[in-house]
Order: C-alpha cells, then sequence, then structure tokens
C-alpha cells in the first residue's frame, strides 16, 4: 500500500521560500503521476503542479514561474520547490499520487493516494 508522507511546510513572509517534501513508501510499481494539491480554509482543494512518469510536468496558472515541481526517485521523494510565496498560497499543501497511464492532470478525482498534509502560512 503506497504511503505518503509531506514534509517542508511552516510560515513564511511573503516573498519567502519553502520547500516541500514527499516521501513515498510501500509500493511495489512507483505511481505513473504524482502532484501537490492545495486546500486554503474554505476553499476547494485544487491540483497545483503535477509531474508524469515520462517527465512531463503541468501547473495551475496562479504559481508558475514560482513553484517548482520535481522528483529525485532513487530517493522516492517528490518536491515542491516555492519561491516568492504570497499570502493568497496560504493553505494545507498534500501530495497526491495514482496509477493512470494514460494521463496527469491535476484532476482531483484521478488521485487516489493522499499524504496527511503540511501546513503552508505566507503572512504580507
Amino acid at each position: 500500500q503506497v504511503q505518503l508522507v509531506e514534509s517542508g511546510g511552516g510560515s513564511v513572509q511573503a516573498g519567502g521560500s519553502l520547500r516541500l517534501s514527499c516521501a513515498v513508501f510501500g509500493y511495489t510499481y512507483s505511481p505513473y503521476c504524482m502532484g501537490w494539491f492545495r486546500q486554503a480554509l474554505g476553499k476547494e482543494r485544487e491540483g497545483v503542479a503535477g509531474i508524469y512518469m515520462n517527465g512531463g510536468i503541468n501547473y495551475v496558472d496562479s504559481v508558475k514561474g514560482r513553484f517548482t515541481i520535481s522528483k529525485d526517485n532513487a530517493k522516492n521523494t517528490l518536491y515542491l520547490q516555492m519561491n516568492n510565496l504570497k499570502p493568497e498560497d496560504t493553505a494545507m499543501y498534500y501530495c497526491a499520487a495514482h496509477y493512470r497511464r494514460d494521463r496527469c492532470f491535476l484532476w482531483t478525482n484521478d488521485f487516489n493516494r493522499w499524504g496527511q498534509g503540511t501546513q503552508v502560512t505566507v503572512s504580507p
């Protein structure tokens, strides 16, 4: 059973940076698609960045140019480097994965493995 464990959240001022990590445990086959999602208080969960097994990457428009998703296969770890953070980036951030071969979009319903979340708070 795949387990995802996030770390690296915290509180920063606007313009600051954080790097989130997601350690992946307990899998026989590496997930085909992994992603980062976030959910702000009172809002729906939204996809932030995704990475496909062939290296394809996509981002939600609001983080393009500021966030970078990457994966270290040797360490079984997914990362999200977040630069120039804004107060509107404040949310609980979740790591997620799935085994669909046909697509790797930031569609919440495609993902069936989730971490417990790590809080990111950005102050003005």
